[in-house]
């Protein structure tokens, strides 16, 4: 607060910004002494108008920045409770951003997945798989849907379809952002059904 009138400092730093431009126009306190009691009653109205006006708005702000809070709020909650893994991957192959269920997936916590390689938690055997399909996805911008195996961070290997595509980052960067299905599952009943035959 701004203790010399109790101000809020940025609402100080917007009076100060309006008494220069009252200074730039070169209105003189003497030109409101000539005006008519009427008149000032008119000004006096119009500043009481407006200052309503500025309150309303405030309000509406104030209730779209809650709504907006609550909406992001829920949109996180989708993301990260979400039934696949989500990743945001750099051009350069690093994880940017990375939802709670590919955290888990991949058994690490998720400070620890940002700006790693997404590389390694693809078994060496099928790191060219993930190669190929990034070059193609970057050169072509097409979607890319493949299925390959994927490591835990205790060693753990399991079956997974990955499905990415092409986006733009905040900062105009291109990225990929990538759906992590466990289909471990499938894998193990075709491998008991071949076993059978």
């Amino acid at each position: 607060m701004n203790s010399k009138n109790n101000l809020p400092d940025d609402a100080a730093v917007l009076r100060e910004q309006a008494e220069e431009i009252i200074r730039a126009k070169a209105e003189r306190p003497e030109d409101f002494d000539a005006l008519s009691q009427e008149e000032k009653r008119d000004i006096f109205h119009e500043l009481r108008v407006h200052q309503i006006e500025l309150q309303m708005q405030n309000e509406e702000l104030r209730m779209a920045q809650v709504e907006l809070d609550a909406e992001r709020a829920r949109y996180f909650d989708l993301y990260d409770l979400a039934p696949v893994g989500y990743c945001t991957v750099s051009e350069q192959g690093l994880i940017l951003k990375a939802n709670l269920t590919a955290t888990t997936l991949l058994g690490v916590a998720r400070t620890t997945m940002i700006k790693q390689r997404f590389s390694q938690f693809i078994h060496k055997e099928d790191r060219d798989i993930y190669y190929l399909h990034r070059k193609q996805l970057f050169e072509a911008g097409t979607p890319q849907a493949y299925e390959l195996r994927m490591l835990k961070s205790d060693g753990t290997v399991f079956w997974a379809r990955l499905e990415a595509i092409t986006a733009t980052d905040s900062d105009g960067a291109s990225v990929c952002r990538v759906i992590i299905s466990d289909i471990s599952e499938r894998y193990m009943m075709q491998e008991a059904q071949d076993f059978l035959l």
